[in-house]
């Protein structure tokens, strides 16, 4: 969850607004974008079709100069001398031959130039074009984000009448479904045993990126949640048996671009709101890194990747969102020793309330570790 425990009907109806007001503008924006590479493709294309049409001018012009010179090579330099009515036509001749074994030369020069001007200019246009097929993805990701933003007010609506009694009622069920899946969950993963070699996990280090744009979202002014100690945590002990909260809680807005930390292969991903009742991380992805580490990204509200891609460093995943368990658009980032991480149903080790069919990462308490301890600092 977000951390901020207090919200009414209003205001969540409120945000749901601002954040279609956002994805309205984020679209513009992507359309204009998509408008300035178009039009970057055309004027490189023109360019190239230019070029292409001179260096087919140069090779006609060779392939004449070719063909004259080739006639001249059939014949022997006394037929050629025979051929002539005097002398002044040999050297005529012999000089006509030179002047056309210089032009090839220009020529294919020429041709040389511009075909090796056209390599830049093919690289731009595949540049952009590789770019314009990105902002094209990126619009269809975020008016399938707009309609999900309008289905999730429209079910509010739906489900209080409009009502801040029946929307409270509604938060108080949905946390208590929440505290009794998370104590069958906390009580199975501090049951789990398992080794974990001290030596497999990497020392603090400024190991990863930050799994959003850093330039438009400050980390550290939007951390929720923090790793370890929650409020929640210290004021209901019962609940957890100890202080703990497995990842950091980042306050990013709806539809925010969620990009890998690290480059690393996608283990699995999943959406635990298929299963009703059951309120977890809702859409989440786990990639597994080649450094002994993993990492969960949660509450998403698009995934864009499948179990088995290779991913990149900085490579778009999916987009933030609100699903599962959360009181408003977030993001839940994990980072787990490798060794001791897996995804399993839950049902086939203990029955999770209402949430037995349900696959997501687990680990024992041991396994998890404080992401800011390998993001940036600075």
């Amino acid at each position: 969850i977000t951390g901020k425990e207090a919200q009414t009907l209003q205001s969540t109806l409120k945000t749901l607004d601002t954040t279609a007001k956002k994805l309205a503008a984020d679209i513009k924006l992507t359309q204009s974008k998509i408008s300035l590479v178009t039009d970057s493709i055309a004027d490189l294309s023109g360019k190239i079709s230019d070029k292409g049409e001179k260096i087919e001018q140069n090779l006609n012009v060779v392939g004449k100069s070719l063909r004259q010179i080739q006639s001249t090579d059939d014949l022997s330099l006394i037929e050629m001398l025979l051929s002539q009515k005097d002398f002044s036509d040999f050297w005529t001749d012999m000089e006509t031959l030179q002047t056309f074994q210089i032009e090839i030369q220009r020529q294919t020069k020429e041709l040389q130039e511009l075909k090796s001007g056209l390599e830049p200019e093919r690289t731009e246009e595949e540049k952009a074009r590789k770019e314009l097929l990105s902002l094209r993805s990126q619009l269809s990701d975020q008016k399938n984000i707009v309609e999900q933003n309008k289905q999730e007010k429209s079910k509010i609506l739906s489900q209080t009448k409009n009502k801040e009694s029946a929307y409270k009622k509604l938060l108080d069920e949905r946390k208590q479904q929440k505290e009794a899946f998370e104590r069958e969950l906390m009580q199975f993963e501090a049951d789990l045993r398992v080794a974990i070699d001290p030596n497999s996990i990497p020392r603090a280090a400024a190991l990863f990126t930050w799994p959003f744009d850093t330039s438009k979202i400050n980390p550290f002014k939007n951390i929720t949640q923090l790793f370890g100690g929650t409020e929640f945590a210290k004021l209901n002990p019962q609940v957890y048996g100890r202080p703990f909260h497995n990842g950091t809680d980042f306050g990013v807005p709806f539809g925010t671009p969620i990009r890998s930390a690290l480059r690393g292969t996608v283990v699995e991903s999943g959406n635990t709101d298929a299963y009703a009742g059951c309120y977890s991380y809702g859409k989440w992805i786990l990639i597994r890194h080649t450094n002994g580490l993993s990492t969960l990204y949660a509450h998403l509200s698009k995934i864009n990747v499948a179990a088995g891609q290779e991913v990149s460093t900085g490579e778009l995943i999916g987009y933030s969102g609100n699903t599962g368990y959360s009181t408003g658009p977030h993001l839940h980032f994990t980072v787990y020793v490798t060794q001791g991480v897996r995804v399993m149903r839950l049902g086939d080790a203990k029955q999770i309330t209402k949430c037995g069919d349900a696959r997501i990462p687990v680990a024992p308490f041991n396994g998890y570790l404080d992401p800011l301890t390998y993001l940036p600092q600075a």
